[in-house]
């Protein structure tokens, strides 16, 4: 079934260059299109960015937009790392995942096992791993970013964690609400650390990208990498002004947001999960998979795997991904696992990521020529 899907999806992109190329006088193909709608949200005299869009097994349409340094004039290509934000969350979780296949971790593990300094027995008794995956922890994110800036200019996972284990209470009982937390994925990293004896940074990059063939990908680990890399940037009157390391308040936790990549390799990433390459194909659907719990009291109703999160609206259309912000960095991975149609945006200054991810989607689902074929 799965490989009857592949050869779906590489026929459709067959047919979608072939309507490109035999596009009516006056009517632009579809990459034309995609390159259209990119250069209307991504400048190209100043910070901007680089798009990927893949159909199945194909890419569709690949481009980088503007500077990744505003200073030197160095061009974004589609091979420029970017630092991913919360995308970085997917990489954390599934190495979690991997090591609990192995045995050497389970998700319904408490936090007490592996953080006993928690100054709230009871409370690290009660949060699993499975809630820091989830963001339904219920643990409060303490930190005083705003008052201790200088210090979190620099603090790691460890530092940045460390303020969520001297909590006394919890926001709501765990499993039971949903609140995204930063610091529940610097803790995630330790846990890793502990189980493998390794910097997570290593076991990811062991583990995930050098299955996936994520070359030049790497991962935060102090300051950022010295070169090789984009800025990020955002707009001070008239000027851009450079914010990432040195400028951003906690930048330096990994774990939620340290991995730095490129269009070109999230594609391989993309195309390692859906081949397991990484790992198996049961534990990497179920990833995909919306998670509940029995104590669940939210007005809403559970959205997130573990880490992805799963989206039936926003696009019109079911989406599995994930956004990333991190100082200037604003990016967008988003999947539609009926059409097999994935989307990245990476871009270096502040944009409209929902406007346009929105628009591509509805070019990408509606307009396609061969849409139909994926329900055959």
């Amino acid at each position: 079934m799965k490989q009857h899907k592949y050869l779906v999806a590489a026929a459709i992109v067959i047919l979608i260059f072939a309507a490109g190329c035999q596009s009516k006088p006056g009517r632009l193909s579809l990459q034309e299109r995609l390159d259209s709608l990119s250069s209307r949200y991504l400048q190209t005299d100043g910070p901007g960015g680089a798009v990927l869009v893949a159909i199945g097994d194909s890419v569709l349409f690949a481009k980088g937009y503007g500077l990744s340094d505003v200073n030197t004039g160095e061009k974004i290509t589609t091979k420029t790392l970017f630092n991913l934000g919360s995308i970085s969350k997917t990489f954390v979780s599934n190495t979690i995942l991997m090591l609990a296949t192995e045995g050497k971790l389970s998700l319904e593990d408490d936090l007490l096992k592996y953080f006993p300094d928690f100054k709230n027995k009871d409370i690290a008794h009660k949060v699993k791993i499975r809630n820091l995956l989830t963001h339904t922890s219920g643990l409060p994110d303490i930190r005083q970013v705003s008052r201790d800036s200088v210090f979190f200019l620099t603090a790691n996972d460890a530092q940045n964690w460390y303020p969520v284990t001297q909590t006394d209470s919890l926001v709501f009982e765990p499993g039971s609400q949903y609140e995204y937390s930063n610091p529940a994925y610097n803790g995630l990293a330790l846990i890793i650390e502990k189980v493998t004896g390794k910097k997570w940074q290593t076991v990811v990059a062991e583990r995930i990208f050098g299955p996936s063939g994520m070359t030049t990908s790497t991962i935060t680990d102090g300051a950022h990498p010295e070169k090789g890399v984009a800025h990020g940037y955002i707009k001070a009157g008239a000027a851009w002004k450079e914010d990432d390391f040195g400028e951003e308040p906690t930048f330096c936790a990994a774990g939620n947001g340290g991995v730095w990549s490129s269009v070109e390799e999230l594609y391989n990433y993309e195309r390692a999960i859906r081949f397991s390459q990484f790992s198996s194909v049961e534990v990497l659907e179920d990833a995909r998979t919306v998670k509940t719990f029995a104590n669940w009291s939210a007005p809403h109703a559970p959205f997130i795997g573990w880490s992805w999160f799963i989206d039936q609206s926003t696009y019109d259309v079911l989406t599995v991904g994930h956004t990333g912000t991190q100082g200037g960095f604003y990016c967008n991975y988003v999947v539609v696992p009926d059409q097999e149609i994935f989307v990245v945006i990476l871009c270096n200054f502040p944009f409209d990521r929902e406007g346009m991810t929105a628009d591509m989607m509805r070019l990408l689902t509606k307009e396609n020529p061969a849409r139909t074929a994926y329900n055959n």
